[in-house]
């Protein structure tokens, strides 16, 4: 079983793997979401141990965090940890990022409204806006911080000059980016090694890939022109091929450990030092609970090192972002 981890120099400690909850209340992300079947998801992943719980307003404008807010009250808050983001703003009619301290002041408060609670583990600025001088906006969350309103601060979508100019004073405790064995650019531009120096947690999104990392697919599919797959990067030959044979090596080592190869990618997350929490988003309960599975794994080195090995062709390969399906 893994250990709990710090975030940053806070006092925040979780579990490594947590649960992204777009798909809980995300209604303007995914088409026919159920509530009952969001509960019941952040439920099984608390049951399972799972307490970091990661959501943000712009989960269908703050349903997420509203369902995320009914199921904790059914547990000990003390023994949860809840992320949330901020940074957009619809109030014209139309999406607008801000950073700017007033605003996210106001975003936090609202947060807290939504979620029922008197505080928030980590908070992030969800994404860099264009004029907020980014250690004016981490000031602000220093000063919620100070408010005992959130206890550890966050950044997320910022690249590595934003991260450097937010973190002057060395506020910020938590990056989240994308990240996954198919998406390893951060590791090539260095921005992972300002985090490890400056004591700063990374927390990678879309760890799984959009399914790729799974093994559910095959070589030889197609997908039709209305299939927002059929545009990504990433399932275009002759990147898919490489993908999917680079997955094919996982599958020995899965079979090792009586895994699956989601399982199995996500142990090797876990294990990297250089990933504090990895936080897989899901739609249904049976998928939370298997990703849990994950926190009892542990690959041998050599083991590790046949995956790391296996993609390593995609430190360098640049690709585009991941669908937002966390299936």
């Amino acid at each position: 079983m893994v250990k709990a981890v710090q975030f940053g120099k806070s006092a925040v400690v979780a579990n490594p793997l947590g649960l992204g909850t777009n798909a809980v209340g995300g209604y303007n992300l995914f088409p026919g979401l159920d509530d009952g079947a969001g509960r019941k998801l952040v439920d099984a992943a608390i049951a399972n141990g799972i307490n970091l719980l990661d959501t943000a307003y712009v989960y269908g404008l703050g349903h997420s965090e509203q369902l995320v807010g009914q199921v904790v009250k059914d547990h000990r808050r003390e023994e949860l940890v809840i992320a949330t983001k901020g940074a957009h703003d619809f109030s014209t009619g139309r999406e607008v990022i801000r950073n700017d301290p007033d605003f996210i002041t106001q975003q936090v408060d609202q947060s807290l409204k939504r979620l029922g609670v008197d505080y928030i583990d980590i908070y992030y600025l969800h994404f860099p806006d264009h004029d907020t001088p980014k250690g004016e906006a981490v000031g602000a969350l220093q000063r919620l911080r100070e408010a005992g309103k959130i206890r550890a601060i966050g950044i997320s979508n910022f690249n590595l000059d934003q991260i450097k100019e937010a973190n002057a004073d060395g506020y910020v405790d938590v990056v989240e980016d994308e990240f996954s064995l198919l998406h390893q650019d951060h590791l090539t531009e260095g921005m992972l090694d300002y985090l490890r120096d400056h004591q700063i947690s990374f927390v990678p999104y879309f760890p799984l890939a959009s399914g790729l990392l799974t093994g559910k697919y095959v070589q030889d599919v197609s997908f039709p022109a209305d299939d927002i797959r059929s545009q990504i990067a990433d399932f275009k030959q002759p990147r898919y091929g490489k993908i999917l044979a680079a997955v094919d090596q996982v599958r020995p080592i899965a079979d090792r450990h009586g895994a699956t190869v989601a399982q199995t990618i996500l142990a090797w997350y876990l294990q990297n030092p250089l990933i504090t929490a990895v936080i897989p988003g899901a739609k249904r309960a049976d998928q939370v609970i298997s990703n849990a599975q994950a926190m009892n794994i542990q690959l041998t080195a050599e083991e590790y090192q046949t995956i790391e090995t296996a993609f390593a062709d995609f430190k360098a390969n640049k690709s585009g972002k991941s669908l937002k399906d966390p299936d």
